[in-house]
């Protein structure tokens, strides 16, 4: 049935979509592992995390169709040049359009991929068989998630979308911004070994930006924060436990 979808003829999509576009990273080879992608970026989030610097991106708004015929003529003038669109944000998944959106992109022969935090487990579920790649947001270890990303009960729902990533068959990286006032090593490396256990396989973690946060304490120094290297060696210790493991600048 799906196959049947996606070989259908795009016209059915040239009308309805409303998505409000954030912005467009046109061409990009970091945010879709090994593929030259661009990231189309949905405004609208539900996390308040306070190292996020894309804090214009969090009020939600209606889209307006204009919005979306000009990513699809942008993805039209892109064929056979890129290879995947990833759908970002602000949170995709806030979004009711975002399945028909992700079923035009495949129609038009690009890999899709998604980042996504995992508020909605059931959303994401329902969308898993178009999509190609997923990174999602891991921000902490239980109820430290909750302290990170400013909001009661989202870890219980990103365990939900991890379950549903390991038994769907997509291919999938967990990803978690370190910033020094929410983490310690020691808790970084018992986030990491915990996912290790869950059956997580390819891992990043990604040293947060510390200009324009969303919370101004989080742009000022951390004292006695680990150095660098203390991280980079601790991410070649937990290489053992992955398939994949990065460290993101």
């Amino acid at each position: 049935m799906i196959a049947t979808d996606l070989d259908s003829s795009s016209a059915e999509f040239l009308d309805g979509i409303r998505l409000p576009i954030a912005g467009l990273t046109q061409m990009t080879t970091l945010d879709y592992p090994d593929h030259l992608a661009c990231v189309v970026f949905l405004q609208g989030c539900p996390l308040r995390c306070g190292y996020c610097h894309n804090g214009h991106m969090m009020p939600p708004r209606r889209g307006d169709e204009s919005e979306w015929q000009a990513v699809r003529e942008f993805l039209e003038s892109r064929r056979g040049l890129l290879e995947a669109v990833v759908f970002s944000g602000g949170e995709p998944t806030l979004h009711n359009a975002l399945p028909t959106a992700v079923r035009e992109v495949k129609a038009m022969g690009f890999k899709v991929g998604l980042h996504t935090a995992g508020p909605y487990p059931a959303r994401l579920s329902r969308l898993l068989p178009w999509l190609d790649w997923v990174g999602l947001d891991v921000k902490g270890r239980g109820g430290d998630f909750d302290r990170i990303c400013g909001r009661p009960g989202i870890w219980q729902r990103n365990s939900q979308s991890l379950m549903a990533l390991l038994d769907g068959g997509v291919d999938f990286e967990c990803r978690t911004t370190v910033h020094w006032r929410d983490f310690s090593l020691a808790e970084v490396e018992r986030l990491a070994l915990t996912l290790a256990d869950c059956g997580v396989r390819r891992y990043a973690i990604q040293v947060a930006r510390t200009r324009q946060c969303l919370d101004p304490a989080y742009c000022q120094p951390v004292e006695n924060a680990p150095p660098r290297a203390m991280l980079a060696g601790l991410v070649k210790r937990l290489a053992p436990h992955f398939e994949r493991i990065e460290l993101r600048e």
